[in-house]
């Protein structure tokens, strides 16, 4: 497997290795220093606050501290992409007159087609200065060889990417634990990313997806995607009874190690907070909600202070 800047299987590991355990050394990135010196940008997924207007989201989430916020610009999201033209500068309307960016956009887009609406989604996103959106999810077929679907993800990505230059947004692809998920093994995104420039098309590593899929292998897995690294999701599984659930963070499974080798790294992009554990469709759940992101939140700033 070769990396972006090496030739073989050897220096690529050993590359991507060196560069997730890389440090510091004291200095102020150049994202840092346009961020004001500030390290991370801070965002949280807001799907479960889909109820509230754009007005309300950006008022409620700048009053907890946030940088930013992930909004799903997809089928049943805050903004639909039937409506994007019309809805989503509104949304970011909003987060300008509270401080905040759409820090990651969170799409349905995992190709061209008229289907996904993607040249319009993209083309209104990038116009408004959203810089990467997520993509929508690849899956195996379990009755065919797997390897060989790799090679039919490649060309989309291709042809997605060519767009996505053309318009100045980046795609970015999420490890997902599962038994279908392309990009769970994590293995398998570098496999296909390994000829893509790491401008082009990034990685938003998930560490609660890496601790279900990999366990104690997810410093591994970290350091095979880590010249692709854009972003990274907040989240925390764990295990009842041998049934994986999610909970507050600190208090499941994920490894705190993983917070100590994120602050030593060079890594300053998008850190997103994801609460998967309330039950945010019922009648009066988001004061449940909110009290769990700003626990959460505060754990978090803890981890990475």
């Amino acid at each position: 497997m070769r990396s972006p800047n090496t030739t073989s299987r050897r220096g690529f590991l050993g590359s991507s290795a060196a560069l997730a355990l890389a440090p510091l050394a004291g200095t102020v990135s150049a994202a840092e220093e346009k961020k004001g010196g500030k390290r991370f940008e801070f965002c949280t997924f807001t799907k479960p606050l889909q109820n509230l207007s754009y007005p309300e989201t950006a008022k409620t989430i700048a009053a907890m501290g946030f940088d930013g916020i992930e909004a799903p610009v997809r089928p049943g999201g805050h903004v639909l992409p039937e409506r994007v033209t019309e809805d989503l500068p509104k949304l970011v309307e909003a987060l300008k007159a509270e401080g905040l960016d759409l820090s990651i956009m969170t799409a349905g887009i995992n190709e061209v087609s008229a289907g996904q609406h993607t040249e319009a989604v993209l083309r209104t996103a990038a116009s408004l200065g959203v810089k990467r959106f997520r993509m929508g999810y690849y899956k195996y077929d379990l009755g065919k060889p797997i390897l060989a679907q790799l090679d039919e993800i490649r060309p989309r990505l291709k042809d997605l990417i060519a767009l996505t230059r053309e318009l100045g947004i980046k795609p970015i692809y999420q490890n997902h634990s599962g038994k279908d998920y392309f990009g769970g093994p994590l293995w398998d995104l570098a496999a296909v990313f390994e000829d893509l420039s790491p401008e082009d098309i990034g990685v938003v590593f998930d560490i609660g997806h890496a601790t279900v899929e990999g366990a104690k292998a997810w410093p591994l897995n970290f350091a095979v995607i880590r010249p692709w690294l854009d972003s990274v999701y907040i989240k925390e599984p764990s295990w009842q009874n041998n049934k994986l659930g999610w909970g507050p963070l600190g208090e499941g499974a994920v490894d705190k190690g993983f917070y100590k080798l994120l602050k030593e790294s060079d890594f300053s992009g998008p850190v997103s907070l994801h609460v998967e554990y309330i039950d945010h469709k019922g009648a009066g759940s988001t004061p449940a909600f909110l009290a769990a992101i700003e626990k959460d939140f505060s754990t978090l700033r803890s981890y990475l202070a």
